[in-house]
């Protein structure tokens, strides 16, 4: 009788695991189970068609709810590498499958897990995690954690020499000893500005630097290499003058800060300024009895009546509804006046007595 086998019915110890699901490395794993024997339960099946699927997963569930409920946190086991994946390597062990995180690997920085083990290669580990039929399993809490006597042999002052193992944008690693990596900031790789540590070194490299900061808890070791090169006339001379530089450029920015602070803040009372000049105005032509145009007409303001000034044509000085001062009619600053903010006057006198200066 010929039934049919899911990959997602495999038990995780023949599941083929791979990176970006590769369909040709999966066939390519499917491919070494020809003639080998499962143990299946049958899930489904259609006598009328024929067709019957079946389960290895199921066929084990028991076995492997029975191992779960076993095992303990901190327990050890031997297991095999069933995937090697870009986030950790799966281990099986009893019936079961666990995950070792890429942070769990080792105790320093694991780029690529395949760099570690292989599929098949057999692997203690450490039960650190059980989250239903999840494991959470480390390889690296096998070993005593190296930073914890790092300090002792790492003080501040002290010179060593590492090997460049990578770049970032802020700086190159520098390997120690196994699985302890050193960092030598952008600003620490020489006595001249750097913006990429590949212009003073290469991967591979080995150079000699001098600790300057630890810290256990981060985990970080702040190296330096500029710090045992010493300084020659040019080179001092160049680093006052980028120091100067830098210096006066933080001047002219602070400046530069100020002075616009101070530019909103006389920008800020001149709008006051303008808003109680233009309540001041209202004010005064309400007291002088200024008559309201007909509606629908727009006709020019004046303080004095008709029959003392028949026409403002015998206006002699004009002033703004929001401003403080009167000017003679014919004046620049006269004219400048738009019409409809205009008020007339018949003369100084009458200017004055509506609380306008000259």
């Amino acid at each position: 009788i010929r039934t049919f086998l899911p990959v997602s019915q495999l038990a995780p110890m023949h599941y083929p695991r791979v990176n970006n699901a590769d369909t040709s490395e999966i066939m390519q794993r499917l491919g070494k189970y020809i003639g080998h024997t499962f143990t299946v339960k049958i899930i489904t099946m259609d006598e009328e068609a024929g067709k019957i699927v079946v389960s290895e997963r199921e066929a084990l569930a028991e076995e492997r709810s029975k191992a779960l409920e076993s095992l303990k946190v901190g327990e050890l086991k031997e297991g095999i590498v069933t995937g090697v994946v870009k986030f950790g390597l799966f281990v099986a062990f009893e019936g079961l499958e666990g995950l070792v995180h890429i942070s769990e690997i080792a105790w320093g920085h694991v780029k690529n897990p395949s760099e570690y083990a292989e599929v098949g290669d057999k692997v203690q580990v450490k039960i650190i995690g059980i989250d239903s039929d999840k494991l959470s399993l480390s390889i690296k809490q096998l070993t005593r954690d190296p930073w914890e006597e790092i300090a002792e042999r790492y003080p501040v002052g002290k010179r060593v020499q590492g090997t460049v193992v990578r770049f970032a944008d802020y700086g190159a690693f520098l390997k120690l000893e196994k699985d302890i990596n050193g960092l030598v900031h952008l600003t620490e790789l020489a006595h001249h500005k750097v913006t990429d540590p590949s212009e003073v070194l290469t991967i591979g490299q080995k150079v000699d630097a001098q600790v300057i900061n630890i810290d256990i808890d981060e985990r970080r070791i702040g190296l330096s290499i500029k710090a045992i090169k010493p300084i020659d006339k040019e080179t001092l001379e160049r680093i006052k003058r980028e120091q100067a530089e830098e210096e006066a450029k933080r001047k002219t920015e602070k400046e530069a800060g100020k002075e616009g602070k101070e530019k909103k803040i006389e920008k800020e009372k001149v709008k006051e300024e303008e808003v109680e000049e233009k309540k001041s105005t209202k004010k005064k032509a309400t007291k002088q009895g200024k008559e309201k145009a007909p509606e629908g007409k727009s006709e020019p303001q004046t303080l004095f009546s008709e029959e003392e000034v028949p026409s403002v044509k015998d206006a002699e000085f004009v002033a703004s509804k929001s401003g403080k001062k009167y000017y003679p009619l014919n004046s620049a600053q006269g004219k400048k006046i738009k019409e409809e903010n205009r008020l007339y006057f018949k003369d100084e006198k009458t200017a004055k007595a509506a609380g306008f200066s000259a």
